[in-house]
């Protein structure tokens, strides 16, 4: 395995031998399925199959990616491998990203809170007066995201990112990300103006950043010039449709049928799944900032995503969704990927554009 995209593989592995004897086998070539199925139980429920090839609108390097196999009865990881995967990961991601967005990176502390400061190579002196705050992914439990999504967006925007490196559950649960991120947010608007500010995420770090939106507007406190929500949600009470459909890697790897009670249960922790901060869904949305909304057709918070998307149009945000096709959750991590790139840009471009010149 050498492509830096495939970050969940060491997140996820386990060799205990005694876990993996109580899961079922892998489904195998000769075991898979390779007819279409579909039955519809009483309650609507759908059980079906689906033989689904790669579609020729994909880059190769994409199509190679959705190639690389996971089995389906992986055992579950416990949360120390997964951190130590995605600390392996995102080392491996800076090295890929800083090839091709040279950067310099600085770990501090803004307002009591770890951080790190991506200054790209390229930094104009215009842009010395503006910033991105990064809210990195990695399911609220460990970090995937601090590298991959500051590196390139400070490159190809010119402008320097802080990376929030927040608490994460299930040691400090919800609101402890949020308090956080407002906290970082607070400091730097005592050096920057609002409309000099952009704050955006990806997976965990998207719905934290419609989370901190919600937040900033309770507080009364000036709304930042934008924000990027990539690959989201903004609802802990309901599970779209998408969850059900796809895993990590789309359609590759393990896949629980749907579940009763609050999606991702140690950071909602004892929280209303409902609250309007938690959940920004079920909040009064009027007022935000223009939002960029990126996802892709076999990403697990597809619908996630569109959903808060309709939800900032209903309330009248001038709000952007850009879906890709046929690729898979946070694809845009991928430095090897045209798609990538391409993500990156646009994510870019929107926040020059959006920024006060």
């Amino acid at each position: 395995m050498t492509r830096v995209h495939r970050f969940a593989v060491l997140a996820f592995a386990v060799s205990a031998s005694s876990i993996i004897a109580q899961q079922p086998a892998p489904t195998t070539a000769a075991t898979a399925p390779n007819a279409d199925t579909s039955y519809i139980d009483a309650q609507g429920t759908a059980h079906v199959t689906r033989v689904v090839p790669i579609p020729d609108t994909i880059s190769s390097e994409a199509k190679r990616a959705l190639a690389v196999a996971y089995p389906d009865q992986d055992p579950p990881a416990s949360l120390s491998q997964r951190r130590a995967g995605t600390d392996a990961y995102t080392a491996s991601a800076r090295v890929q990203w800083t090839k091709i967005c040279p950067n310099t990176i600085e770990e501090a502390k803004i307002a009591g809170v770890p951080v790190r400061i991506v200054t790209p190579e390229n930094i104009t002196e215009a842009n010395k007066d503006k910033v991105l705050i990064d809210l990195h992914g990695g399911g609220f439990n460990s970090d995937s995201g601090s590298y991959t999504e500051s590196i390139p967006i400070a490159y190809y925007t010119k402008i320097k990112v802080v990376a929030v490196i927040y608490r994460l559950a299930p040691e400090s649960p919800y609101p402890a990300a949020v308090d956080d991120s407002i906290a970082v947010y607070r400091e730097l608007l005592k050096t920057y103006k609002p409309d000099h500010m952009i704050i955006y995420g990806t997976s965990a770090g998207a719905i934290l950043t419609a989370e901190v939106a919600a937040r900033i507007k309770q507080l009364g406190l000036p709304m930042p010039a934008a924000l990027g929500i990539f690959s989201g949600m903004g609802d802990f009470a309901r599970d779209g449709d998408s969850l059900a459909i796809y895993a990590l890697f789309g359609f590759s790897g393990h896949l629980d049928p749907p579940g009763t009670g609050p999606h991702d249960p140690e950071y909602v922790a004892k929280t209303d799944p409902k609250d309007p901060v938690l959940s920004p869904i079920y909040g009064d949305l009027h007022g935000l900032p223009p939002t960029l909304f990126v996802t892709s057709t076999r990403d697990l918070l597809l619908s996630g995503t569109v959903n808060l998307h309709r939800a900032y149009i209903q309330a009248g945000v001038d709000a952007h969704l850009v879906v890709f096709d046929a690729l898979t959750h946070a694809f845009w991590y991928d430095s090897h990927m045209p798609e990538a790139i391409e993500a990156n840009h646009m994510m870019a471009d929107f926040f020059v554009k959006h920024l006060a010149q």
